[in-house]
């Protein structure tokens, strides 16, 4: 058989992943808050309960219009289905593999104060300027709100830290000291894009 008709490792990828998306690095969980499952979900779910049976209803509209070759309302509509199928596969596997961990069952723990995933952290730069991040799912990052990817260099370097440890971020502008002012383990919401 011709090479470029095979595979060349059994990893199924992210193929269906969009533009930008972040990729999970390769062998790890693909860990996510209760909130980001649930918002996933609602995702999902409305892609496969409205937007693709309406987009296929006029789709078999426009193609009963005659010549599909200058039919606007079936190009478009048959570009837009594989657009919505590409993130329906996308979703599924994501939401498959997502193991669903609660930062509300870390928070009674005898080790809350340590930054572990889920936490929400409170750090201070050298300059005393302090700033909240939130350690989410590579699936739940929003900057607006704080939440950052457990695989960013931030949260690598507060994960295991105590509160009033002192901890090193390297960034490609140099290296950067952070005191854990607060960590506390709160349900993060779920609303949003």
């Amino acid at each position: 058989m011709n090479k470029a008709f095979t595979r060349e490792t059994d990893d199924d990828g992210d193929d269906d992943a969009p533009l930008g998306a972040p990729l999970l690095p390769a062998g790890t969980r693909n860990y996510m808050t209760p909130g980001g499952f649930v918002r996933l979900k609602r995702e999902l779910d409305a892609l496969v309960g409205e937007e693709r049976p309406a987009l296929v209803a006029t789709i078999a509209w426009a193609a009963g219009n005659g010549d599909r070759s200058e039919n606007g309302d079936y190009i478009y509509g048959k570009k837009r289905l594989r657009e919505v199928d590409r993130r329906i596969r996308f979703l599924v596997r994501r939401l498959d593999r997502a193991e669903v961990v609660d930062p509300a069952a870390r928070a009674t723990a005898d080790d809350a104060d340590r930054v572990y995933f889920g936490a929400t952290v409170d750090v201070a730069d050298e300059r005393g300027d302090r700033r909240t991040v939130s350690i989410v799912g590579v699936d739940e990052i929003d900057t607006a709100r704080g939440y950052i990817s457990w695989v960013s260099p931030m949260a690598r370097a507060l994960l295991k830290a105590h509160e009033g440890d002192t901890v090193t971020l390297h960034t490609p502008g140099g290296s950067e000291a952070l005191t854990v002012a607060a960590v506390r383990y709160v349900p993060l919401a779920t609303d949003g894009g």
